[in-house]
């Protein structure tokens, strides 16, 4: 795609390369999961998320190294994770080096149950543990910061007819940005959407996408994963300067 900033030169700018990365456990296992995401979460969001105009691939668990080499990272400007039942089989030294992607400028998209993920934690510093139940119950997601680009096009709110229920209290930091709060049909509320930093890179949870629904079909939650991608992958400045350095003046 070619752009213009302002009355300058135009200029070629590369589609955002994307690595959406799933355990893939559950489809493989459960019939009921497998009916819903017969290939996959990964699938079902790469083919949601692709008419945006990504340059996408996958990775699950099984593959080498959990699909994420350095080569893989060094390729992607944003990471979308999704994990649930193996948080623990991921490999610590692939967590270090998705941790370091971020602080240089990766971004990072945590879906649903990837609060628990040896990442998301290691970013955030805390459990990232809540309160939970698997009841089918209605959500709402209420929009919070209608300014906020990772709410564009959404409205109001979310409705979702079913889903698995999140509550308070919600063990991470405080959020820097907080877009949604989610209301569930049995009372909880919970804070569903969440923007972060770290280093230079950005940070979004998104709670939506139990596996036993299908939210990965949702048009707007779909439009929400899509507007995290672009906010994530947004220019940032030079890698900072550390260490012991020359004056810049004449001493």
């Amino acid at each position: 795609m070619r752009v213009r900033i302002g009355s300058g030169p135009l200029f070629e700018m590369k589609p955002v390369s994307v690595t959406i990365w799933n355990e893939f456990i559950h489809e493989r296992t459960d019939p009921q999961v497998a009916r819903i995401y017969p290939h996959g979460i990964h699938s079902a969001i790469a083919a949601g998320i692709g008419p945006y105009g990504f340059r996408i691939r996958t990775a699950t668990l099984e593959q080498p190294e959990n699909g994420l080499s350095p080569e893989v990272l060094e390729q992607t400007d944003v990471l979308i994770w999704w994990g649930h039942l193996a948080h623990e089989q991921v490999s610590d030294e692939v967590v270090d080096r998705i941790h370091a992607r971020v602080l240089q400028g990766m971004g990072l998209v945590v879906l649903h149950s990837g609060h628990r993920s040896k990442i998301f934690q290691k970013l955030m510093g805390t459990t990232c543990d809540l309160k939970w139940r698997t009841a089918g119950e209605r959500e709402r997601l209420w929009v919070v910061a209608p300014s906020h680009p990772i709410a564009e096009g959404i409205g109001e709110y979310i409705e979702l007819p079913h889903e698995e229920t999140y509550g308070e209290f919600f063990d991470i930091p405080a959020p820097e940005e907080l877009v949604f709060i989610g209301w569930f049909q049995g009372g909880e509320v919970f804070r569903s959407g969440c923007a972060f930093s770290r280093g230079l890179g950005k940070i979004f949870y998104f709670q939506p996408g139990h596996e036993e629904y299908p939210i990965y079909y949702n048009r707007d939650v779909l439009r929400v994963i899509a507007n995290a991608v672009r906010w994530a992958a947004a220019p940032h400045g030079a890698l900072p300067v550390f260490g012991n350095v020359p004056p810049l003046e004449n001493v």
